[in-house]
């Protein structure tokens, strides 16, 4: 759905975040009260779903996340800050990464929390983009409380729990990233028509990401054969992910390319070009996939 959604140059759907990782995280870790309490509402979108993992310092470097959650009988209080989480001005939940145990192992003092965004305690910041919308948001936490039965996959289990969540977020995104990627790819074909004198000496570059997009479909493909047949994500999508962020970075570049007049741009291509600098940042960034993809795929040693 996401896919067709993406071709058809639909708005990105408001539940994404919520089918996409929340609602798979949920059918894998989650119990049978929690899976009957929220799948139905993220499959109809009654509740809007944001996450809550990186942090000022702690984006990459996940398992570092300083978020605080103090156990005081059968409640979690929360303190700490987390950025760039998108949708959060709006949603209902958050799906979030907290430091339970400070002195665990690293990696092992984690736990994954289901929160209400409505709970007191919870404030929610925009952020202003270069192209001047706020799709990403900080969330504070103060005192906040969430309820020891939020806990998701189990106390100290949070890396575990988020891992899924992102291969999930990857091999969804993948779909919709190819949709996406394939569409502006049509635009950018036309465009070219409407200038023949600029595409003369842009159609061989043209033609390498057609045939990118092209391979970029075929490994969607194949992550959903390999989701189908194991129901766990493959690596193929921190592949698609990395290949088109910086795919669709070089397709707006080569629209700019072709209309060099800024009286013939419309303000739509300008707009994609300042966006796509986000492409390599969000979802993972390209040098914590590709050590993803050298690691999953290539057998190499992990890095630390």
């Amino acid at each position: 759905m996401l896919e067709e959604l993406a071709r058809a140059n639909a708005p990105q759907h408001i539940g994404v975040i919520g089918l996409g990782m929340a609602g798979p995280t949920i059918i894998a870790h989650g119990t049978e009260a929690q899976k009957s309490r929220y799948l139905p509402s993220i499959l109809s979108a009654g509740e809007i779903w944001c996450q809550g993992f990186s942090e000022p310092g702690s984006g990459s470097d996940l398992a570092s996340v300083r978020t605080r959650a103090e156990l005081r009988g059968d409640t979690f209080v929360l303190n700490g800050q987390k950025v760039w989480s998108s949708y959060a001005q709006i949603a209902d939940w958050c799906i979030l990464l907290v430091q339970s145990d400070p002195g665990a192992a690293r990696y092992q003092g984690l736990t994954f929390l289901l929160v209400d965004m409505h709970s007191p305690g919870i404030e929610v910041r925009p952020l202003r983009q270069i192209t001047g919308d706020a799709d990403f948001n900080e969330i504070f936490f103060t005192d906040t409380e969430v309820p020891k039965a939020q806990v998701l996959g189990g106390i100290g289990q949070g890396w575990a729990v988020a891992m899924t969540t992102l291969l999930h977020e990857r091999a969804t995104f993948g779909f919709s990233l190819t949709g996406a990627l394939e569409a502006a790819l049509g635009q950018l074909l036309r465009l070219a028509q409407d200038q023949p004198a600029q595409a003369a000496r842009l159609t061989d570059a043209i033609g390498r990401e057609w045939i990118q997009m092209q391979a970029l479909k075929l490994t969607a493909h194949r992550a959903l054969a390999q989701l189908a047949a194991s129901g766990r994500p493959g690596p193929e999508g921190s592949i698609i992910k990395l290949a088109w962020s910086e795919s669709n970075q070089r397709v707006t570049k080569l629209a700019r390319e072709l209309l060099p007049d800024p009286i013939l741009d419309d303000g739509h291509w300008y707009y994609l070009q300042l966006r796509s600098r986000a492409n390599s940042i969000e979802a993972g960034t390209s040098e914590i996939l590709r050590n993803i993809i050298a690691e999953r795929v290539l057998g190499l040693p992990r890095s630390r």
